[in-house]
């Protein structure tokens, strides 16, 4: 393994990349233009993306390296790479689906999916223009809203961590993902960390003597 690698998440709606100090978030297209020329080791769920980036000769793609026991067939490879970040816990990736997985002594124990915010969102939208709203970023989920604004976002986050709760009792809880800092705000026992993804990639990498 090269002291200095470049490592890169594909994802449904950017390039997450991360050079061992920040992740960089790009879109597709500025992601091949500014990285084209720079040895690189990357995971994807976007395979319509694969054709085209396979071609640039200086990138690896590791995705069928990337494992965890008790991993079902048609798992994501950015859902095992984070499961295999930590041995034990609760796992949420807070992007455009949020989704939730259980590891217990390094094996997979199974998980469930969310819509990400902005589904949430969008739903409350496409019934009434009344429920167009945005999230309240200083809700308190300690008493019931009192606007419209404040119960929507209720609705969302409550919902959302009572079924987190429900598996997650005893259990650190590692979040990710773009509103993965949010989110873990409502619970206690909880880490945001963005290069979660990463860590899982690197010690596949290292474990596996690969890039």
């Amino acid at each position: 393994m090269k002291d200095k690698l470049l490592m890169a998440d594909i994802g449904n709606t950017h390039f997450h990349i991360y050079d061992g100090k920040r992740v960089e978030h790009l879109s597709y297209a500025e992601a091949i233009e500014r990285y084209c020329e720079t040895p690189l080791c990357y995971i994807s769920v976007k395979h319509d993306l694969d054709e085209k980036i396979t071609e640039i000769i200086n990138w690896q793609n590791i995705s069928e390296n990337i494992s965890i026991d008790g991993e079902y067939e048609t798992m994501g490879v950015d859902r095992k790479a984070l499961c295999l970040s930590h041995d034990d816990g609760i796992f949420i990736d807070a992007g455009s689906a949020i989704t939730v997985d259980v590891v217990e002594e390094g094996k997979y124990m199974g998980g469930f999916i969310l819509p990400g915010m902005r589904a949430y969102l969008a739903s409350y939208k496409s019934i009434s223009p009344v429920l167009d709203a945005t999230l309240d970023e200083a809700l308190n989920l300690t008493h019931l809203a009192r606007t419209t604004k404040e119960q929507i976002s209720y609705g969302i986050i409550a919902s959302i961590k009572a079924l987190i709760d429900k598996h997650g009792t005893g259990k650190k809880h590692y979040f990710t993902g773009g509103d993965g800092k949010f989110l873990s705000t409502f619970f206690e026992n909880a880490v945001y960390d963005e290069t979660l993804v990463f860590q899982g990639i690197m010690k596949t990498i290292k474990d596996k003597k690969i890039c």
